[in-house]
């Protein structure tokens, strides 16, 4: 897609088509010539009066308008095909008078029109002619012009929309260069077909980025649409290198059909005509002079130029082009529905197509969206990297270049200005910048992702041996040299371009400056999230916790490059994002990070309470699946320090974690104790958010005793604590507590009910481990309800979602088990219920309730009476009293054994 194969050498013409040979007078013909001239430095020095070379265009124009092939004319005219095929190809500029005539009057040419035909095909130059006998002024081609350069074009024919009012080309004859595919590209088209069809007052529009990202082809799409508004007739010219203002002029009156800017200035007073100015960066300068000498003179002259920077006139609309967006980071899923919606993916797969057959396969997928985004959207790269497709498969691919997209080069093109690797493509936007400007763009280089101004200004401030910068004007800059891509409305929309970034870090390391960006770069992301890490309990978590998710990859470099060059920084990174690693299920990342930090002896002298909220941090992310032995110990250390330091918020953090560990470790009179003491704690301080938290703990401990009514009490003041500070989370939580509690009373549509609506809840919230917790429950309640195919999809949902953390040597998951069990046994199924259920007592710790519900439908499936001793030394050891349903299925067996 706009690649600089697109530019150079391409005469397009078009004119309303004729369905026969019926001659139209030239009042009722209308006729547009488009001309993309390559411009060489010497253009227009030298002009001779070629006016033979007016023929070939003159003739062809007159041929399209009447709507006649080659053959067709050379039938009519009653001369060779081959004569009529030289003539237009410029190998014949000195035609016999007869074949002149014969030629005129196949085309039925006469007064003004035959004459401008006879005196064009003697060699003599329109302006030479009566302005009666003159060819219509879009019809002509300048004196110099290589005339092979005509005979290389091709006609194109354009598709119809089935609506003349919609499609502005409808009933036109147009010879183009083949229209390229546009993808993604829908706004700007439309956005810029407006802006040319309806805004006379800006006289320049340029369209700005990085090489390969598709201007030209864009630029080329908007003149298709816009091509009935420019009677004056549209023009091209590819500016070259070293070129001055007086080439640019004299090619433009070149391609618009004159022989000079004089007779050019004549030719287009008072008619609306469009000029495309493509590759302007090549001769910035000469571009700018030229462009603003002729809309000054020529007020009704639109200008649309493509470049690597804007022109820099008054009035000009800049107009970036940016990349095409492409998949985030967690849309790399099997769906090809969600890929397909990305316009990256669907240029890769496009082009992918022309080298292979097989779409990707789903184990592919991933591969895709990661390569689209290590292309950073950049069409050029993309199709490089698809045209790979014909020997490598997708994983392939990302594995052998994933890490080097600098390098990626297209064919080699002999004579053809292109950049030979997109390295040197940055290179050259690079160039355009001052020293300053250079400096800015490799601090920035170290976010890894979106960034606010604000981030910005923090890279940017000085040091104390440098002055601050504002980097509003920096980022406009890199906006306008398409560096910089801006999406969405939120403070985290800036990025630079993955090229980009990745040649401005290689320019960062070769200035020394890399070990001092990224510790600055690691300092400004821990003060972010510091200053974030309070707002993730209370009302504003849903914002919270997405700021920190649009910083995942500089958090992760920021921990990386931390742990080795500043492990104090990295400890208090790691400590404060314990909340968000265990909310968003990176348990697993999280403990070795906290783990390998905690054990790194640079960290032993670091400030207690940052030691304690770490180790604190450790064990939260410990405890959602289960207890480390030193995990307990830690959090009684890590209380006793915030205790000492008269920390209410982290003793009751602490408190509140510890209660956890204790029920883990079996010790559940210790764990209430500690609830209680955290619900006094906060009622003394007036913490409701704290209350909430122990009551809802306390609530459990009632489950366990068996006391459903006191449980349902509580989780009633927890909704109520949680609605007055806004903490929607812990509303959801005891929602989806109150589901099992109302499972537990055998009321199990209620329990369905109250548990989906909590897990439509926790998916916004994240929360993976309680959102398994609940499928579960509403998977039991649906079982026992005998709703088996509704529990039968839920139970593949649980097991699709098995936490990663959970390694190979666990038996079963224990969640999936019980409700295999359960559907066993209500089905009446008990050999199979028994199996199940001998699983789930193995898979779930012999401390939790869904452990005694286990070994109680075991036993009530074996008619074991041996299992009763098992059941009771369970129940005794942890506090749990049965409940009345429970009784009641083990009634036969306990009178057995009696």
């Amino acid at each position: 897609m706009g690649t600089s194969a697109d530019r150079g050498g391409a005469y397009c013409r078009i004119s309303r088509s004729a369905p026969s040979a019926v001659r139209r007078s030239a009042a009722e013909r209308r006729t547009l010539s488009v001309r993309f001239l390559p411009m060489t430095p010497d253009h227009g020095r030298s002009r001779s009066s070629a006016g033979g070379a007016i023929l070939p265009a003159l003739l062809r124009g007159h041929r399209l308008a009447a709507g006649l092939t080659q053959a067709e004319l050379a039938t009519r005219a009653g001369i060779g095909v081959r004569t009529v095929r030289d003539l237009e190809r410029g190998r014949s500029s000195r035609p016999q008078r007869t074949t002149v005539g014969l030629l005129a009057d196949a085309l039925g040419l006469s007064g003004p029109d035959r004459a401008a035909f006879r005196e064009a095909a003697r060699g003599r130059l329109a302006t030479d002619l009566p302005e009666e006998a003159a060819p219509p002024a879009a019809a002509l081609l300048p004196a110099g012009v290589a005339p092979a350069v005509v005979a290389a074009t091709a006609t194109v024919p354009v598709a119809r929309s089935g609506s003349e009012e919609t499609d502005p080309l409808c009933g036109l004859s147009v010879d183009l260069p083949p229209p390229v595919d546009l993808i993604g590209r829908d706004h700007d088209l439309s956005e810029l077909t407006r802006l040319l069809r309806r805004d006379r007052s800006t006289p320049v529009v340029s369209l700005v980025g990085l090489a390969g990202v598709g201007k030209s082809a864009l630029a080329l799409a908007v003149t298709r649409q816009v091509a009935d508004r420019y009677p004056g007739g549209i023009a091209g010219v590819l500016v070259g290198e070293g070129s001055d203002a007086v080439c640019v002029l004299s090619a433009a009156a070149t391609v618009f059909g004159v022989t000079g800017p004089a007779e050019l200035v004549a030719r287009l007073t008072g008619v609306p005509a469009l000029l495309l100015v493509d590759a302007v960066e090549r001769a910035p300068e000469a571009v700018a002079e030229a462009l603003d000498r002729l809309t000054r003179v020529l007020p009704e002259l639109r200008v649309l130029t493509t470049g690597r920077h804007p022109v820099g006139l008054p009035g000009e609309r800049v107009w970036p082009v940016p990349p095409l967006d492409v998949p985030p980071e967690d849309k790399t899923g099997p769906a090809p529905q969600a890929l397909a919606g990305y316009p990256a993916v669907r240029l890769f797969t496009t082009r992918l197509a022309q080298v292979r057959r097989e779409p990707p396969a789903p184990e592919e997928l991933p591969a895709l969206a990661a390569l689209v985004r290590r292309l950073g959207g950049l069409p050029l790269a993309i199709e490089l990297m698809a045209a790979r497709g014909r020997i490598l498969d997708l994983n392939e691919l990302l594995d052998r270049y994933g890490d080097r997209v600098l390098d990626l080069a297209p064919p080699p093109h002999p004579g053809e200005a292109v950049a030979v690797t997109l390295r040197e493509a940055v290179a050259t936007s690079y160039r355009l910048l001052a020293s300053d400007e250079r400096a800015a763009l490799r601090r920035l280089a170290a976010f890894r992702n979106r960034w606010s101004v604000g981030m910005a200004e923090e890279m940017l401030a000085g040091d104390g041996t440098e002055a601050a910068v504002d980097p509003v004007p920096l980022l406009d800059r890199f906006l306008e040299l398409g560096l910089l891509s801006v999406r969405g409305t939120g403070s985290f929309r800036f990025r630079l371009l993955d090229a980009v970034r990745d040649f401005a870090t290689e320019q960062l390391v070769a200035a020394g400056e890399e070990t001092r960006v990224r510790r600055r770069h690691a300092q400004i992301v821990l003060r972010l999230v510091v200053r974030t890490e309070p707002e993730l309990t209370g009302p504003r978590m849903i914002g919270a916790l997405h700021r920190l998710d649009e910083l995942t990859s500089d958090i992760v470099a920021a921990l990386t490059h931390a742990s080795g060059d500043d492990p104090h920084t990295a400890l208090r990174l790691a400590a404060g994002l314990s909340r968000w690693l265990r909310l968003r299920g990176r348990d697993g990342a999280g403990r070795q990070w906290l783990r390998r930090l905690l054990a790194d002896p640079r960290t032993a002298d670091a400030d207690p309470a940052v030691r304690a909220s770490a180790a604190l941090g450790l064990a939260r992310l410990t405890a959602v699946y289960g207890v480390d032995p030193v995990d307990v110990p830690a959090a009684r250390d890590a209380l006793a320090v915030f205790r000492r330091l008269g920390d209410v918020a982290g003793e009751l953090d602490a408190r509140g974690v510890l209660c956890t560990l204790l029920i883990w470790a079996g010790a559940h009179d210790e764990a209430r104790g500690q609830a209680e003491a955290t619900l006094a704690m906060a009622r003394r301080h007036d913490r409701p958010r704290d209350m909430a938290v122990a009551q809802r703990g306390l609530a459990w401990h009632d489950v366990r005793a068996g006391d459903l009514t006191a449980a349902r009490r509580r989780l009633a003041a927890v909704d109520r604590l949680a609605g007055q500070c806004g903490e929607q989370r812990i509303r959801v939580l005891a929602r989806a507590d109150l589901a099992e509690v109302t499972r537990l009373e055998g009321r199990y549509a209620d329990a369905v009910e109250h548990g989906r609506r909590a897990l439509a809840a926790l998916v916004e919230l994240g929360e993976p481990g309680h959102r398994r917790r609940t499928l579960g429950t509403v998977g039991l309640a649906l079982a026992q309800d005998g709703r088996f195919a509704e529990a039968g999809e839920v139970l593949t949902e649980l097991r699709a979602t098995v936490p990663a953390q959970w390694g190979a040597d666990r038996v079963e998951d224990g969640v999936s088990a019980l409700l295999e069990a359960t559907i066993a046994l209500h089905r009446g199924d008990r050999e199979m219920a028994a199996e199940w259920f001998a699983a789930a007592s193995e898979a779930v710790g012999p401390g939790q309730r869904s452990a005694v519900e286990a070994l109680v439908g075991l036993a009530a499936s074996t008619g074991d009476v041996t299992l009763l001793d098992r059941l009771d030394k369970v129940c005794q050891e942890n506090g749990i009293r049965l409940l009345p349903q429970e009784e009641a299925l083990l009634y036969a067996l306990t009178a057995a054994r009696s």
